[in-house]
């Protein structure tokens, strides 16, 4: 009888992380001597065998999504969109345009008169991680406001201010230009930067979310989406494990 990680079953594991794109399959047997991967909760060995779609594993502490049928897409919100799989009054959703299967869903909103960046996947794995304050999953918006940005201002929204569901924790704030807020957040709740703004005496008129973790792209149009490259993709896992910095070596071989 065979199960996860049985010896002698399913593939080896540096075939399985080089596929995935983590390391070169000696890379991979280096970081196994050091420890640096496990296995269900326990330290790989080399030649061991897995089943990607069963075992789970971790490099650095970063859960490596290896399932054949995990999908994970960028899309560049633009306004007037709602960021649901439908929509009862027939607005466009996020879902327009993009494929069918496997079925995806956005990780979180952005309402409907916001824009920008918003990841959508099947991986309720990921997904979790990135929307639980517990990761540290920062999320960094550009706001165009109307009002008087003072050091008063700044300082109120950094050290978090009174809503109606609890104070908002201490937030990365500046003003880079007139009229307008930089502010990066580690909480996901609903419409707060707006509710955080009008609590400062702050009118926005324009918010776009330019940062997911370290997910970016200044090149992807409004309407637009795009698969998440291997290396975005270990990139944010290894944010969401803590943010230290993945050596992963050369991806040849």
């Amino acid at each position: 009888m065979t199960g996860p990680g049985t010896p002698g079953s399913g593939e080896r594991l540096q075939k399985v992380l080089a596929a995935a794109g983590v390391a070169s399959r000696r890379h991979v047997e280096e970081m196994v001597r050091q420890g640096r991967i496990r296995v269900n909760g326990r330290a790989a060995r080399i030649g061991q065998r897995i089943d990607p779609e069963v075992d789970v594993v971790e490099v650095d502490g970063a859960a490596i999504g290896l399932r054949s049928d995990l999908v994970h897409y960028l899309f560049n919100k633009p306004p007037g969109v709602v960021s649901t799989a439908s929509d009862p009054q027939g607005r466009p959703t996020v879902l327009d345009g993009l494929p069918a299967e496997p079925r995806v869903y956005p990780v979180g909103r952005l309402d409907m008169d916001s824009e920008g960046l918003l990841l959508l996947t099947n991986d309720g794995d990921l997904a979790g991680r990135v929307m639980h304050p517990s990761s540290g999953c920062e999320k960094e918006y550009l706001v165009a406001v109307d009002g008087r940005i003072d050091a008063a201002t700044l300082s109120a929204l950094r050290r978090g201010v009174e809503l109606s569901d609890g104070p908002t924790a201490p937030a990365r704030v500046s003003s880079p230009q007139k009229g307008m807020l930089r502010i990066v957040l580690t909480e996901g709740r609903n419409r707060q930067v707006r509710r955080m703004c009008a609590a400062v005496g702050l009118t926005v008129t324009r918010l776009v979310r330019t940062r997911i973790g370290p997910l970016r792209d200044v090149r992807l149009r409004p309407g637009e989406w795009r698969e998440l490259t291997r290396a975005e993709l270990r990139s944010l896992e290894t944010a969401l494990a803590g943010g230290r910095s993945v050596d992963l070596g050369p991806l040849e071989g």
